[in-house]
């Protein structure tokens, strides 16, 4: 199996149809829950040196993190929703079609990309001001902001180029695409912001060159036919048909992301009352919970090429299975991440920032996410289920109430009856309103999955 990336099209649909599920999850996840530790490294690198230029400074990033947010969910939406549908038309020996999907995704994401860098450019004032900055924050958001844009277009096509290379069960090409880049972003990060002396914009140019490498090595897997998939502009369609297709599936991955987005526009606009500080600890907070959720994520996505195979083939009884496994490895997982997490909170801020007031409030924080991180495990698996298996509209309900349905109401009220309080707890209420909406959705889909006669 280690040798996933030589089989022919047969030989890997044999392969994710007969292996045994938990062998082939457990294959498919490891090389795609380092990539996606090393995907959000990127952001945290920045964080971590640009921290040691100072609290305001840090808070800069905080801001520019829910634009990089954007560019990465347009990225997600196209990779994700062109990955689930070709899954299953590799599951279903549709093979050609599988090319027309991914080539629409990959020319797709890199124009949208190329509008969101133009608009963001000549409009950057306006939009770090609305994405919660204070006006001693905005210079440093501008600059920083203005160079991770430049760097959009390849930014974005990576995440979908990832995405794709996952959902033929060949992860292993992405995660060294990926992980290249980042090892580069680690290396240039202290040289250009402190060794050339450009500040925090230096942390974004290190970003932006340490992706294009990332880019260039996960272009060349297609290139080069390590992939099964066939990257060619003559297999583009401007279709209805297949954008549909697309955007069924990647829509859940496009809320998700952009509710992140607006949570953490919401966390820097309802902080800022309360200083930079709260800006800058809270923005440390979320980086600190995505660093964690992308391992999480990056299981998920081991799980959802056998689901959508599964699917596609017909095989529920497997499906079922496979999300059994996955549910019990990543809720007992973040358990345990949580319990360690909750101890050393303090520690764990203080390798970014040593403001007490800073790591004050981020401690709490901290503490109270943990104390609810295997239900953020049961809610991203639950979503990630429907998501695979083409019910798109219960994963896009999952996806928008963790953090737009439930999270908006509680950061937007709770702060003015509790204070800085209120900041800290509302993502973990949330978190667990949300569970419970995730059971009422997958207890009568499993069900529906061991009747023999289901129609589904």
């Amino acid at each position: 199996m280690s040798n996933s990336h030589n089989l022919s099209i047969e030989e890997n649909y044999k392969r994710m149809i007969d292996t045994p599920v938990k062998d082939l999850i457990l294959t498919l996840a490891v090389p795609t829950i380092i990539s996606m530790l090393i995907t959000s490294f990127y952001s945290m690198t920045d964080t971590i040196f640009v921290s040691h230029i100072g609290t305001t400074a840090s808070a800069a990033v905080g801001i520019v993190f829910s634009l990089m947010s954007i560019i990465q969910a347009i990225g997600i939406t196209f990779g994700q929703g062109s990955a689930n549908v070709v899954a299953r038309l590799l599951g279903a020996k549709e093979n050609k079609r599988a090319d027309e999907v991914f080539s629409t995704a990959f020319f797709t994401s890199i124009g949208v990309a190329l509008c969101l860098s133009f608009f963001g450019l000549t409009h950057m004032t306006g939009l770090v001001r609305f994405l919660g900055s204070t006006s001693t924050i905005e210079p440093l958001a501008i600059a920083y902001g203005s160079t991770i844009l430049i760097g959009a277009p390849w930014m974005t096509v990576c995440y979908t180029m990832n995405n794709n290379l996952r959902s033929e069960g060949k992860a292993t090409l992405g995660m060294i695409g990926m992980s290249s880049g980042a090892i580069i972003n680690v290396i240039l990060d202290p040289v250009f912001i402190f060794g050339l002396d450009l500040g925090i914009r230096g942390a974004a140019l290190a970003t932006i060159i340490s992706q294009l490498i990332s880019f260039g090595i996960l272009l060349s897997h297609f290139l080069y036919h390590r992939s099964n998939l066939h990257l060619s502009i003559r297999n583009f369609r401007f279709s209805w048909k297949v954008y549909k297709d697309i955007f069924k599936v990647g829509l859940p991955s496009l809320i998700r992301n952009l509710m992140g987005t607006v949570s953490v526009i919401c966390l820097n606009v309802f902080a800022g009352p309360f200083g930079d500080a709260a800006i800058a600890a809270m923005s440390i907070t979320n980086r600190i919970m995505q660093f964690l959720n992308s391992a999480l994520i990056g299981f998920g996505q081991g799980f959802q090429p056998v689901s959508g195979f599964s699917w596609g083939a017909k095989r529920y009884d497997r499906l079922k299975k496979a999300f059994v496994f996955c549910v019990k490895v990543g809720v007992s997982s973040f358990a345990i991440i949580g319990f360690l997490c909750f101890l050393g909170a303090n520690s764990i801020i203080r390798v970014f920032i040593s403001d007490p007031k800073v790591l004050e409030i981020g401690t709490v924080a901290i503490r109270f996410q943990c104390i609810l991180m295997p239900f953020m495990a049961f809610n991203t698996l639950s979503g990630m289920l429907f998501q695979s298996t083409n019910h798109g509209a219960k994963s896009s309900v999952l996806a928008l109430a963790r953090q737009g349905i439930f999270f908006v109401p509680l950061i937007a009220t709770l702060p003015k009856f509790v204070g800085i309080l209120g900041i800290q707890i509302s993502q973990p209420i949330a978190d667990l309103l949300s569970v419970v909406l995730s059971l009422a959705l997958v207890f009568p889909f499993m069900k529906e999955l061991s009747e023999p006669d289901s129609s589904l």
